[in-house]
């Protein structure tokens, strides 16, 4: 038996890079696997159907998780396919790069809402539609929350918050039987990271010679983290902030 048949993950942000190989990795564990999107609908709709294509089950839902009115669009479209959620993977992120003179309010609000206040939303959506014996919440922060690095200060503060959150409702949930952990990704060769520039550039170039294990992440590798912390392998894991970085602290 697969490690997560029979269960129900909702995985935001997933139509591409770190989200799409969470939702195929869940599902070839066994979940059925709702694939949440922004605009991306084609991209969803790939990963749906590479999942169906080897043997498992999902749908794709759209929606920005940072409007309460979507969460629970999603979360209604999950319970009304599956009849029940135990996985959340609170993937759906964005990153704009930039010194502290190119801050603007909408800019800082832009983050936040995308990066803090969907986990919010979301999780509390997870919190009422979990049964009772419980569930797992996989937030998807970054090792910057740990690195620090120059011209990231939005983005940065968004994963500390993501970081203190974890902390937070891992004691709020903790009756209920939810467990809420964090996977840190250092630099990861998605479609975004590509778009960005890094990929390619002397910061990959630093970060390669500075990391332990000699390479940038992939998307897979962070799959496989999070399909440990939606298991029952890491029943007795809650409140966790891993790295997955290859070494980088």
């Amino acid at each position: 038996m697969k490690k997560l048949e029979n269960k129900v993950a909702i995985v935001t942000g997933a139509s591409k890079g770190i989200g799409g190989a969470i939702a195929k990795k869940l599902a070839a564990e066994g979940a059925s696997v709702v694939v949440n999107y922004s605009s991306a609908q084609k991209d969803a709709e790939t990963v749906v159907a590479s999942i169906i294509n080897d043997g498992g089950r999902a749908i794709a839902v759209q929606g920005d998780v940072s409007k309460t009115a979507a969460v629970d669009h999603l979360f209604a479209e999950a319970m009304k396919q599956y009849g029940t959620v135990d996985i959340l993977v609170n993937n759906a992120g964005i990153y704009k790069w930039g010194p502290i003179e190119d801050v603007t309010e909408e800019g800082f609000h832009e983050q936040f809402n995308v990066n803090v206040l969907s986990i919010l939303l979301t999780s509390k959506a997870a919190a009422k539609h979990f049964s009772e014996k419980g569930g797992s919440i996989i937030n998807i922060g970054s090792a910057v929350s740990s690195v620090t690095p120059a011209g990231s200060a939005i983005y940065t503060a968004t994963k500390s918050a993501v970081d203190s959150i974890t902390g937070v409702l891992s004691k709020e949930f903790g009756p209920k039987n939810i467990r809420v952990n964090s996977v840190n990704p250092g630099m990861v060769n998605t479609e975004g990271s590509r778009a960005a520039g890094f990929i390619g550039s002397e910061m990959e170039a630093h970060i390669v010679s500075t990391t332990p294990l000699n390479r940038i992440g992939e998307p897979d590798d962070i799959a496989l983290v999070v399909s440990f912390l939606a298991s029952e392998e890491s029943r007795w894991l809650t409140g966790e902030i891993m790295l997955a970085s290859g070494g980088v602290r």
